[in-house]
Order: structure tokens, then C-alpha cells, then sequence
């Protein structure tokens, strides 16, 4: 679907009362994440697992200084800000493929080069619907050190609060209780239009700036490269750049 298309407003996530809206949201997307995993079937924004250990082809070049460059919200990174290596993952939370790179990937890829100083790694949000939108805004409403833990909880459980068949809603204050929300503060943290502008702006700026359009899609020393990774590929790629 064209970004136009995807821009989620005040009107699609909260419209209306505040609980009213949250119902909305929540029950609209039995729509648009069926829509989502047929556009991924059909080879649509949500890109695919790369299949193979082979380094994939970047899909195009980016400016890694205004990539670098702060947005709206607070920087997601981790390393060393002078690692030779920097990499800004663009994902969305009810994306399968991000979601196999955090659970499969990123943990490896971490220990390996995170941690021993070899690469900066920066987090991005870009939702593809309105229980994305939403699962970002709450790990934004915790304290930024929780930010990860979370959405490590969000993919690692995706099947029980991403299925257009469940409540979302339900799932994700069960959820978001575990990480200290109570229902009061959950619903007005999804109620907060300043945070939705700025995850919004956070995925638009993507798109339009650096040519964005799939999830997984990670930005690398100046190429782009779209579609989830495994541990051998990204090693290799990183390997090339040390």
C-alpha cells in the first residue's frame, strides 16, 4: 500500500472519547493486519526472511550523517558512539520478520559485535498499522531502560496480542501490566496524540528521507539493505565493513 495509505492519524487510532477510540484501534486492525500478512504474502512492504547465510544485496544508498541525526524521540542505541560500524534498524512490532530477527539474531549479533565496541546499534520505530502504533507507544510510556526488555517481551509473545483474532487491547495491557502499567496509565499513554505524532514522524521521515518502505530494514554505513538476516549474513556483512 503507498505510504498515504498507512499514515496513522489521530482519526484511526484514538478517534473519538479516549477508551472509545482505544476499541477502534483495536478492532479495526482484524483488517489491516489480515491486510498486512496478505501484502507480505504477496510480496508486499513486510519483507521476507532472507532464506540463505549469504550476504544480501543492498537496495540502495543513504546518507549515513542524516541518517544519524536524532529525530522526535529518544535515540533506541546501543554501543559505542564511535564504533566503525553503526547500523539504524527501521521494524514494526506486528512484523513476523522482525520479530524472527530479534528472537533468532539480534542476541548473537549483540555479544559478538555490541558489546566488544564494533558497532553502534539504533532502534527505530515504523508501524505498519494502528496495534504497532500502539505497542511502540507503550514501550515508549516505560522508562527507556525498560524499552528493550519490552519489546523483547512484544515480539517473543506477537502471537498472542498481533493476531487480528484476539483482543489487542486485552493482550496488551495483560502485557504491559508485567512491565508496571496500570490500566489507568496504559490508557493514557495510548491516548497521548504527542507521542502518536511522533512515532508517526519517526516512520515518515524514514520513508521519505532514506527510502524506506519494508520491515526489517536495516541502514549500514551508508547502504540500505531490506529483509530480516541471519546471524551468518549480518556477521559477514559487518566482517566486510570492519
Amino acid at each position: 500500500m503507498p505510504m498515504s495509505d498507512m499514515l496513522l492519524t489521530k482519526r484511526h487510532l484514538l478517534g473519538g472519547s479516549a477508551v472509545a477510540a482505544l476499541s477502534v484501534a483495536f478492532a479495526a486492525l482484524a483488517d489491516t493486519a489480515s491486510a498486512a500478512n496478505a501484502s507480505t504474502a504477496a510480496g508486499g512492504q513486510e519483507s521476507t526472511a532472507s532464506g540463505d547465510d549469504a550476504v544480501p544485496p543492498a537496495d540502495g544508498d543513504v546518507n549515513m550523517t542524516e541518517v544519524l541525526k536524532p529525530g522526535p524521540l529518544p535515540e533506541i542505541a546501543l554501543g559505542k558512539e564511535d564504533a566503525p560500524v553503526k547500523i539504524v534498524e527501521y521494524m514494526s512490532l506486528t512484523c513476523p520478520h522482525c520479530a524472527h530477527f530479534a528472537v533468532t539474531t539480534f542476541e548473537t549479533i549483540k555479544q559478538k559485535y555490541i558489546d566488544t565496541g564494533k558497532v553502534r546499534f539504533i532502534i527505530r520505530e515504523f508501524p505498519f498499522d494502528p496495534r504497532a502504533a500502539a505497542a511502540f507507544m507503550l514501550a515508549r510510556c516505560a522508562p527507556q531502560e525498560q524499552y528493550m526488555p519490552m519489546v523483547e517481551m512484544l515480539f517473543k509473545q506477537q502471537i498472542a496480542w498481533a493476531s487480528p483474532d484476539v483482543d489487542g487491547r486485552a493482550a496488551l495491557l495483560q502485557m504491559s501490566k508485567l512491565a508496571g502499567f496500570t490500566e489507568d496509565s496504559f490508557t493514557k499513554c495510548l491516548t497521548n496524540q504527542k507521542l502518536l505524532d511522533d512515532v508517526n514522524s519517526v516512520r515518515e521521515r524514514a520513508a521519505k528521507d532514506f527510502g524506506v518502505n519494508a520491515t526489517p530494514t536495516f541502514l549500514i554505513n551508508g547502504k540500505r539493505y531490506a529483509g530480516d538476516m541471519s546471524v551468518n549474513a549480518m556477521s559477514k556483512l559487518i566482517d566486510g565493513l570492519l
